[in-house]
């Protein structure tokens, strides 16, 4: 498993991608179900952090991925 600092900044490369890549999808970063918790005493761990980081790619590669006609 990857460590907290290495998904924090898979995270940071994978937003800043989408604001200058694909700034379209940008508004469905706060729709997404997988977010960091958003309870009043949140526990953030490396398996928080990779799945949130896993959502992100995919809604990536989700868009990237050409529609077939």
């Amino acid at each position: 498993m990857r460590t907290m600092n290495e998904l924090e900044g898979d995270i940071l490369k994978t937003t800043s991608l989408i604001d200058k890549e694909h700034p379209e999808l940008a508004k469905y970063l706060e729709e997404m179900p997988v977010t960091i918790p958003d309870n009043g005493d949140p526990v953030i761990t490396t398996a928080v952090l990779n799945e949130y980081n896993e959502s992100l790619k995919l809604l990536l590669v989700k868009y990237a991925r050409p529609v077939k006609k």
